[in-house]
Order: C-alpha cells, then structure tokens, then sequence
C-alpha cells in the first residue's frame, strides 16, 4: 500500500469534494431562497445551513419553525430525518486509519452527508482524518456559500429558475454510484434493492405512517444486509482491498 503525506491526503479529498460542493452551491441556493420567502432573516438561514449540513433535515425544520412548531417537535423531526447519518458513520468506523482519534472522528462526523460517504466509502485504500478534513471541507463551503447567496439574491431569479436549481443534487448523487455499481455487483444489487424497498414503503398506503428518515433507513438496511447474505466480501477480497 502507498503512503501519502497529509498534505496529499487533504488535497485529494479536496479533489473528490469539489463536485460535490458545486452541487450543493446550486441546492442550497434553493433553500436559501424558500427560507428568506418563509420569513426568516438572513443570518439565522446562513447560520442554519452552516451548522447543520442537511438538506431534507434544513427543509423540514424551517418548515416546522415556521409552523411555529415547539422544540421538541423539530428536535425529533429533524433527528428522525438525519439519523441515517448515524448508520453511516459507523459505516465508515470501518476504514478509518486505526490512528484516528475520538476528537478528529467527531470533527468530521460532522461533514458526513449522503454523497460524501458515497465518496468516503468507496475508496480504495484507508481513510484517514486528513483526508476527510478535505473532503468535507469543500461541500461545507459550498453549501454555506449557496445558503447566503440565495438568501441575499433570490428574489433577484424567476422562480422557475431557481426551483429548478433542486435537481442539481439527485444527477451529482447518480453520477457518484454509477461508477462503483459498474464495477461490483453487490454495490448494485443493493442499490436496486435499496430503490424497491423505497418505492415500497412511499408509495404503498399501509407503510405511510413511516416517515423518510426511517423509509432510507429501512431500504439501506434491506439492501445492504441482502447483498452481504447472497454476495459476501472474502476475507481474501478485504485484505487486498
């Protein structure tokens, strides 16, 4: 295995987190625009999108606060939304560099969203601290820059133009999995399951008191525990991963 210096490992992950943080510049443009619209100044939209990090979990919590919801309403409804995060976390637990301390986990545990753990788990090699610092460095920046932009110039885009902004997430997360289910069988298996057991509980009317946090974690379970039983990774296929 290579060794690389932190500078090189910083930079690389910079690298695989710049499409990432130019996707997330055109999204947040959109919540930016929507929050300031729901009656929300301009600093708190920034300061939200700064420490938070998530889309769906962002949307739905403003939407509350609007709502003029109490806190422990947007408190669980937020956590529900992002919990998925967790499961990804302790995904990731399992190619980090054994040197990796508790601080420098929690640090960038706080960057991990949906397509940064794409990115994070299907490197090739260890993952370590300061490779992560990078690459959740850039979608940070861009999703706080596209926050404060769309929260100071929104009104400025006809609204058709800046709705249509929210697709820019789902083609970067499609151009993210293409490649790694190319290549593995079990990486696709899981993602076509993953999208049936979805389907599924969103569009079938006995499952709809689940709510999204809890339909992508079901689906990512589903998915990943089938293909672990019909497509296990050798021992052998670990070593030289």
């Amino acid at each position: 295995m290579n060794t690389f210096s932190n500078r090189e490992e910083f930079l690389d992950g910079v690298k695989k987190g710049i499409p990432i943080g130019v996707g997330y510049l055109a999204v947040s443009f959109t919540f930016g625009i929507w929050a300031v619209e729901s009656g929300l100044p301009v600093w708190m939209v920034v300061f939200i999108s700064l420490s938070n990090l998530t889309s769906a979990g962002q949307f739905a919590g403003v939407g509350l606060m609007v709502a003029q919801a109490t806190f422990f309403e947007i408190g669980l409804s937020v956590f529900v939304i992002n919990i998925r995060y967790s499961l990804m976390s302790l995904a990731l637990t399992q190619k980090l560099a054994k040197k990796t301390k508790l601080g420098q986990k929690l640090l960038f545990g706080f960057g991990i969203t949906d397509e940064v753990f794409a990115i994070a788990s299907t490197r090739d090699r260890e993952i370590t601290a300061t490779y992560m610092y990078g690459l959740i460095s850039t979608p940070i920046i861009g999703w706080t820059l596209g926050t404060f932009l769309g929260a100071v110039t929104g009104n400025l885009l006809p609204p058709r133009l800046s709705d249509a902004m929210g697709i820019a997430l789902y083609a970067m997360f499609i151009a993210i999995i293409i490649p790694p289910a190319k290549k593995s069988k079990a990486i696709f298996g899981a993602i076509i399951v993953s999208v049936m057991v979805t389907c599924v509980l969103r569009y079938v009317p006995f499952f709809s008191f689940i709510t999204e946090g809890f339909a992508m974690i079901i689906a990512t379970i589903i998915g990943a525990g089938i293909m672990a039983v019909l497509m296990p990774v050798s021992d052998e296929k670990e070593e030289n991963a």
